[in-house]
């Protein structure tokens, strides 16, 4: 629920004390500083000549905190190495055991899901692997809008008295107290898959799996629910296995077929691309540009995309899509696209998608029109953004309080009235735990409902309780990071000349891939520059060639840029020189290939130190 397909958080490195400022820049077009992402020198010059690598490679190892020792494992990660054994997980055994018990005696197994990216991957994924180990499986998604998020006690008495045994949860549950009270006095057998934060009390369940319970003991609490669904069926396989449930009339399914679902959730999700995350979604990429899976496959051909994908093309591009069905449309469509074998069914959901995905960028942009004239008004902005509005639809409210965070620089809640109730969504700046704070709201008795994970949060409030709630998320905030968060900045990993950028560059970075938060995206600049062409594109973007000092242009694009200062100064022929902040991409058209930059920033030369660059 509180993973949001194509939100950007502003998860830079805050600023070493003393360090000098890149280039100068104090304060750029956009209000930041820029700082260095770079490692130590030594660390560098350790990195490449142990392992051979050139010098701007090992800078960026050494700058995302590669040990000298673990490079060779970072830069070509297995599932061998990588991926934990799944019985360390708590309640692992019992899921485990519950469901090989369900598979070989036939009982019916229903995945309860939430309705976004993380939640759709997870459903279909079991939908998958339980089809092909020969269990009987269906898929439950609730509707948004008419039954909230999260296991609901009608629609869990429902599946009883149709023929469920046993219930998995996925993305969803770990909140769900009255809900699993009410399945557990049916009979139901409830499993928990979740990855949110949870509380002291754990819900009525045969088995809650979440690497987030408080009693755990897990290192791995940065996986997304498909991560945690991921190893559910690594164990259930390996369980089915020792059974003797396999041969020749029943293969074994080859689980790594399904990881290009596994990296989609696990991106969409915006958890950190470290550790056992960053695994899931190398392998997982590689199975993804096969394009085996209809759904995905359907996706890409809507979306016009023909080049080899990344984690950035599934985060803005086939997230937003799959999102949509659960935003604005019909929340099971998602889950039923992924898990189809039928390329027809598949083009058509995609292409059903697709609509509703442009449905919701309407919406969205209104919404995001009247929060943001409603901050404007308060004048002064307060630690904590909280905008209301009447009807705002809740399919929308957590991409506009994403849109929040990067305008304001706040932590921000958008809260969507229906009467007496409202819905709500948050996004986060650290170091401020949301979702610990929204569970501590409803904890006081503030909310009807609530949870989420440090970054985003979701929630449902009474009317009445708004004024009390804002004054609580106020104090806590200043609490947790002060009456202002500390002053935004940029964290760049080097200067490049214009005539410097190529293809062999960009892949020389991608390397170090895939990128996201925990690992981001190499970040250069190009100094000295002006921008000898430009022109808005699309939906607010500004498209530009930026020429250098030394002659090397650089075809660049800045998304949602125009009416900026950033828009303006690169649509103004004679502004004046500048240092340009952003990543490199490559670009496909009719078999060549082209370097472009997605400019982030800018700050004029004159407003910065002339230092020399790399």
């Amino acid at each position: 629920m509180f993973g949001c397909a194509g939100m950007t958080l502003l998860l830079e490195p805050p600023p070493v004390a003393g360090a000098p400022a890149f280039l100068g820049v104090e304060r750029s077009l956009s209000g930041r500083r820029w700082i260095s992402r770079a490692g130590e020198g030594a660390e560098v010059m350790a990195i490449a000549q142990r392992h051979g690598l050139p010098e701007p490679l090992a800078r960026l190892l050494a700058a995302r905190g590669v040990a000298c020792e673990a490079v060779p494992e970072f830069l070509e990660p297995t599932l061998r190495q990588g991926l934990p054994d799944p019985a360390h997980l708590k309640d692992m055994d019992a899921a485990v055991g519950r469901l090989v018990r369900a598979v070989q005696q036939g009982e019916r197994i229903t995945v309860f899901g939430d309705y976004d990216v993380d939640g759709a991957t997870s459903a279909a994924l079991l939908l998958r692997f339980f089809r092909a180990a020969g269990g009987t499986i269906d898929a439950y998604i609730p509707d948004r809008l008419k039954e909230g998020y999260g296991p609901n006690a009608p629609a869990l008495q429902r599946l009883r008295a149709q023929g469920s045994a046993v219930v998995v949860t996925v993305d969803c549950g770990i909140t769900a107290f009255e809900a699993l009270e009410a399945a557990a006095q049916t009979g139901l057998d409830v499993i928990v898959i979740d990855h949110h934060k949870a509380e002291p009390r754990l819900p009525q369940a045969l088995a809650v799996v979440d690497p987030n319970r408080q009693d755990e003991e897990s290192p791995h609490t940065q996986m997304a629910a498909v991560g945690v669904a991921f190893l559910l069926v690594v164990g259930v396989n390996r369980a089915l296995r020792e059974a003797g449930w396999y041969g020749a009339a029943r293969p074994e399914p080859d689980l790594r077929q399904w990881l290009d679902i596994v990296a989609l959730g696990t991106v969409c999700d915006v958890v950190p691309l470290t550790g056992v995350n960053r695994v899931l979604v190398r392998q997982g990429m590689k199975i993804l540009n096969d394009r085996s899976n209809p759904g995905i496959a359907a996706l890409a051909t809507t979306a016009r995309l023909s080049e080899p994908m990344d984690a950035w093309h599934l985060a803005f591009i086939l997230g937003p899509r799959v999102n949509a069905g659960g935003r604005v449309g019909e929340a099971a469509l998602g889950a039923r696209l992924l898990a189809t074998d039928d390329a027809q069914e598949a083009m058509g959901l995609a292409m059903r998608l697709d609509a509703f995905n442009a449905e919701r960028r309407a919406i969205e942009q209104a919404v995001l029109e009247m929060a943001v004239a409603q901050v404007e008004a308060l004048g002064a902005l307060p630690p904590v953004i909280v905008a209301i509005g009447e009807g705002w639809h809740p399919g929308v409210i957590g991409i506009v309080a994403s849109r929040l965070v990067e305008r304001f620089h706040r932590p921000a809640f958008v809260i969507g009235m229906d009467g007496d109730i409202g819905k709500g969504s948050g996004r986060s700046l650290r170091p401020l735990d949301m979702g610990a704070m929204v569970i501590a709201a409803r904890q006081r008795g503030l909310l009807v409902n609530g949870g989420g994970h440090p970054m985003a949060a979701g929630l449902t409030v009474q009317r009445t309780r708004l004024a009390e709630l804002v004054g609580f998320f106020t104090e806590e905030t200043i609490a947790a990071i002060g009456a202002r968060p500390a002053a935004r900045t940029l964290a760049v990993d080097t200067a490049v000349q214009a005539r410097a950028v190529s293809v062999d560059l960009v892949r020389l970075l991608e390397r170090v891939g895939p990128f996201g938060v925990g690992n981001p995206e190499p970040r250069i600049v190009l100094p000295h520059v002006r921008a000898g062409w430009s022109r808005p594109v699309g939906e607010a973007h500004v498209r530009c060639t930026l020429v250098g000092s030394d002659g090397g242009a650089v075809q660049a694009i800045a998304f949602r840029a125009a009416g900026s200062p950033l828009g303006a100064a690169l649509m103004d022929p004679t502004s004046p020189t500048l240092h340009v902040a952003g990543t490199l991409r490559i670009d496909r058209f009719n078999g060549s290939e082209t370097v472009s930059l997605h400019v982030e920033d800018a700050a004029s030369v004159r407003m910065a130190a002339d230092v020399p660059t790399a």
